[in-house]
């Protein structure tokens, strides 16, 4: 029996959050969880490949990812929408859909699809 990383349940859980945020008209919070979300990917992909990184913040790690040399310019996109803020009404100033942004960031980042 395998068990999933701690990081893949806590991913999850993040997304999931982020959908049931999204169903109840929360864009603000869907916002928060993908970017929480990202985040835990992130810190794996660091560590993965052994780039120190000492933040926590799912902010600062976006901001790190996207500073990177070697991001390729879908990924700094990513990282920028899952930057950016809501507005009065609570929605983003794009058109953009921060859960698969955030599952499509976990692909190209580990190679998995979630």
């Amino acid at each position: 029996m395998s068990t999933k990383p701690n990081w893949k349940i806590r991913l999850q859980n993040e997304l999931e959050q982020a959908q049931t945020a999204r169903e109840a008209g929360n864009e603000g919070k869907t916002r928060v969880c993908a970017r929480r979300a990202a985040g835990i990917a992130i810190g794996e992909y660091l560590q993965r490949n052994n780039i120190p990184n000492s933040s926590s913040s799912a902010y600062n790690r976006l901001q790190f990812l996207a500073s990177l040399p070697d991001s390729t310019p879908r990924t700094r996109q990513i990282a920028q929408h899952l930057m950016l803020r809501v507005n009065e009404e609570f929605k983003l100033p794009i058109d953009a859909d921060l859960i698969a942004e955030t599952r499509e960031l976990v692909e190209i980042l580990l190679d998995e699809s979630h």
